[in-house]
């Protein structure tokens, strides 16, 4: 499959690089060179401009895979617009709100083409273990794009449908506030052992001992328990943890509908607590899991 991957950012370069070694014909694009460069090299065609991004498909329909921060979607999108032929397909692949996707696959739809919504979990490791896929829009675009998602999906990823425009975002939306309380159960707990009533007690054992077949068990406590093995007394962070926007916007949805949220509304609280200055062990290690995942700073910047 031919497909353009514009965004090359931490997850962007990923998926273009996993696409092109798997077979597919990539068009790399980005805002600065380097990134494309750097996609050359995994087998990707380079296109330093929109223009060069359709012209590699000889006036044919685009398929356009966009994997970029949500606060620049709509102005991104209004370009790409400008220049797409009509009967192109577009995937926004990043964490954009999913209120605003309707209304986003609506103009698209007026200039004659497609927008679908595929939120995309897996962070720097999706490449190794593929990445989790959740899509919402059109059923028939996604069926075409198949064949390129069960590559990224490899080995141990996957991709499902979800319903209409936003649903996929929807998905992953919740997907992330979920992952916003597990993190901060994790190092509340941690931080037990280490300010508890027992000294000395080595954190990164009890991270291995509860990584063999403990309920706790799961890829954030490996990645935990891999940060304090490197860095036991977490050294160097400052303990200022981000917030990206999913849990915000799942707190007001929630709010919406009347759905109490506490365990995801503490753990978004304690975030924001922690950007005026409020932080200890257990915003520390919330910062190093946030590193080990995604290769997010571990000075509180995204």
């Amino acid at each position: 499959m031919k497909i353009a991957i514009s965004g090359l950012g931490r997850m962007g370069s990923q998926i273009a690089q996993k696409l092109a070694e798997g077979g597919h014909e990539v068009i790399a694009h980005n805002r600065s060179r380097g990134p494309v460069d750097e996609a050359v090299t995994h087998g990707a065609t380079p296109a330093y401009e929109k223009q060069s991004v359709v012209d590699a498909f000889q006036d044919n329909p685009v398929i356009l895979w966009i994997m970029i921060p949500a606060d620049v979607i709509e102005d991104e999108l209004e370009q790409w617009l400008e220049v797409l032929p009509k009967g192109s397909t577009i995937i926004d692949g990043g964490n954009s709100d999913y209120r605003g996707d309707k209304a986003r696959a609506d103009r698209v739809a007026a200039a004659g083409s497609t927008l679908i919504d595929i939120g995309t979990s897996g962070g720097v490791w999706g490449y190794d273990n593929g990445f989790s896929m959740m899509v919402g829009g059109d059923e028939s675009a996604y069926s075409h794009l198949i064949p390129a998602l069960d590559t990224l999906a490899a080995p141990r990823g996957g991709h499902r449908h979800f319903g209409p425009s936003g649903a996929g975002h929807y998905v992953k939306m919740v997907h992330n506030a979920i992952e916003y309380g597990m993190m901060q159960s994790l190092s509340e707990g941690y931080r037990m052992l280490k300010e508890g009533p027992y000294p000395n007690v080595d954190l990164a054992k009890a991270g291995d001992i509860w990584q063999e077949s403990s309920v706790v068990t799961s890829w954030l406590n490996d990645l935990t328990r891999q940060a304090l093995h490197e860095n036991p007394t977490l050294d160097g962070i400052s303990g200022v943890v981000a917030e990206s926007g999913e849990a915000r916007w799942t707190l007001e949805t929630a709010r919406d509908l009347g759905i109490p949220l506490p365990a995801i509304q503490a753990s978004f609280d304690v975030r924001l607590a922690s950007q005026k200055g409020d932080v200890n062990f257990a915003t520390k290690l919330l910062a190093a899991m946030r590193n080990k995942f995604g290769g997010h700073n571990i000075d509180g910047n995204q």
